[in-house]
């Protein structure tokens, strides 16, 4: 599940499009993170000679797009909760004020530029002339600022349950020109921008205006615009003809198809049911490879920015509210095993919360397993509670899933702890973690970027800490990271976030995410145009993400 999905760093470019190289410039892109992409992996299998490929992108056509979950909460960004494939929805009918380079820069993408004062307490916001929303509405500063206010909870008629404490460090926003809007801060913010990639798209104002019908009519300035929604059964979007970039999209229609199954997304590809699929379940993966090299589809897979997998532990109530359970569970379980087993190997295991591509990771600090030493620590709880070391695993009832949970539950057994498995759909999952119904819950968070994007993950007070721990140096780490402008020292503190993680246990890490876009031979485009103003390739399978704008079909 990702509520927001970021990166940092931040360029601005001048009125003829041109990258500024003064100072103001090397000063924002410096605060940023630097990020080590090279450490990542990306491959991509194309079909072999003679298979048909097409240099050019075509105009027309339509693609059924298979996604791995449905998004029952709906399309009111500001009060949405979205997981990979909501978000892979989003990116078609929304766009964003940054958008994410290959380089892991926050570019202007809506916004023409992005500028911080001297302190980084304020950020001035100036779009781009002649952009209008899909409804023929134009997007300036008025509709700009309606969109922050809205997403921090000032709008009287959206009232967001989760981003006002993402936002509670904007002081104000104050419309400054015709297309520009400053934002003021109570705190210098030098990730601010990060934020405005991913799933904070700008939402047309005529959709702000109806709570009731916010989720399920979405209007946007993106490349493809709403057409139809049956839950659980297909989205239907279509091309944009106003779109504010020339020449773009290339496809008439976009069919997006929640297939929970991930074998059944392999088998759609297969039988020409869908045209693309993503998944994040590696044995597919692995299959898809080999289909690829036989020349019946390609595949990009990646795991660069990954998300991390992980066990989430409610550290509010028993049994994690104790550190010996804690242990005694971390230590039972072997995360090498499961990877092996279920994975085929493919997934790095992870140490942290930071994958390896980014400046924050630490990779000396991952656990062993011990039954031994977990043996008795489930005893040692035993004595001191009165009660047997058991807990219920909360995850998705798709095969893969399960397979995962029940190959961990045999691991716990081993230690004498008893693990019982429930199942929910994907969105019901989210709502329990959000209301805090579950002992432990599979989850998968935390794409790779500025550090300062999991603030709201896990500050104390913070209504997606879903894990509901209280840790004072976690929250002192995470306020001065925000702030610092030295990238040396913001780096230092984030490691001390991940060391802070090994040492309590509140979630125990299992691997970085492995994500693959399979398509049939006759789809381009997959990685995306270029993004305005020579910013670059777009990051092309973020966190599961890819752009739709650039999709073609012969």
């Amino acid at each position: 599940m990702r509520d927001h999905v970021a990166r940092g760093g931040t360029v601005k470019t001048d009125s003829g499009g041109s990258k500024l190289t003064s100072r103001r410039r090397h000063r924002t892109l410096t605060m940023a993170v630097t990020l080590a992409l090279a450490a990542g992996m990306l491959t991509l299998v194309s079909a072999p000679a003679g298979a048909r490929t097409h240099a050019a992108p075509r105009r027309g056509g339509s693609v059924t797009f298979a996604l791995e979950a449905e998004t029952t909460t709906g399309y009111c960004l500001p009060d949405a909760t979205l997981a990979a494939s909501g978000i892979q929805v989003v990116n078609a009918i929304y766009d964003t004020l940054t958008a994410l380079n290959t380089k892991g820069e926050a570019v202007p993408y809506l916004a023409k530029s992005i500028e911080p004062n001297a302190d980084y307490t304020k950020w001035t916001f100036t779009l781009r002339p002649g952009i209008k929303f899909q409804d023929g509405e134009p997007l300036d500063a008025a509709a700009l600022k309606l969109n922050l206010d809205t997403y921090r909870g000032i709008n009287p008629n959206i009232k967001p349950r989760l981003n006002v404490f993402v936002f509670q460090d904007v002081q104000s926003v104050d419309i400054t020109g015709p297309l520009a809007v400053t934002v003021s801060l109570k705190r210098p913010w030098i990730a601010f921008p990060s934020y405005f990639v991913g799933r904070y798209g700008i939402v047309a104002p005529a959709q702000l205006v109806d709570r009731e019908t916010c989720s399920t009519h979405p209007i946007g300035t993106g490349p493809f615009t709403f057409v139809e929604w049956r839950v659980n059964d297909y989205l239907k979007v279509e091309r944009n003809p106003d779109y504010w970039r020339k020449g773009l999209p290339y496809l008439d229609e976009i069919t997006f198809k929640p297939v929970p199954e991930a074998s059944q997304r392999v088998n759609g590809l297969q039988s020409g049911e869908f045209d693309l699929a993503t998944t994040s379940d590696s044995i597919s993966i692995v299959d898809l490879k080999q289909q690829a090299k036989n020349g019946d589809l390609k595949v990009i897979a990646s795991d660069k920015g990954a998300e991390t997998a992980y066990l989430m532990l409610d550290i509010a109530k028993a049994p994690f509210d104790d550190p010996v359970a804690r242990e005694a569970v971390a230590l039972a379980g072997d995360a090498r095993e499961v990877n092996k087993i279920r994975n085929k190997g493919l997934n790095t295991i992870a140490t942290g919360p930071f994958p390896p591509d980014n400046a924050a990771y630490v990779p000396e600090i991952a656990r062993r397993p011990n039954v031994k030493r977990a043996t008795r620590l489930a005893q040692e709880y035993e004595k001191k509670t009165g009660q047997a070391l058991a807990f219920e695993y909360l995850t998705s009832p798709t095969p893969e899933l399960v397979a995962i949970a029940q190959l961990f539950k045999e691991e716990e057994s081993r230690a004498g702890i008893d693990v019982s498995i429930r199942t929910v759909d994907q969105s019901t999952l989210i709502n329990e973690a959000l209301a805090g119904n579950f002992q432990s819950v599979a989850w998968r968070n935390h794409p790779g970027g500025d550090p300062d994007t999991q603030y709201v993950w896990w500050y104390s007070t913070s209504p997606v800490n879903f894990g509901r721990f209280k840790d004072a140096e976690i929250d002192r780490l995470l306020d001065e990271g925000r702030s610092e402008p030295d990238p040396a020292k913001r780096t230092e503190i984030y490691k001390d976030v991940s060391r802070r993680f090994a040492k309590q246990l509140y979630n125990l890490w299992s691997w970085y995410t492995y994500w693959a876009v399979a398509y049939q031979n006759d789809v381009g485009g997959v990685s995306g145009p270029p993004l305005p103003d020579g910013g670059g390739k777009p990051f092309a399978l973020f966190a599961g993400i890819i752009p739709t704008a650039g999709l073609w079909k012969t």
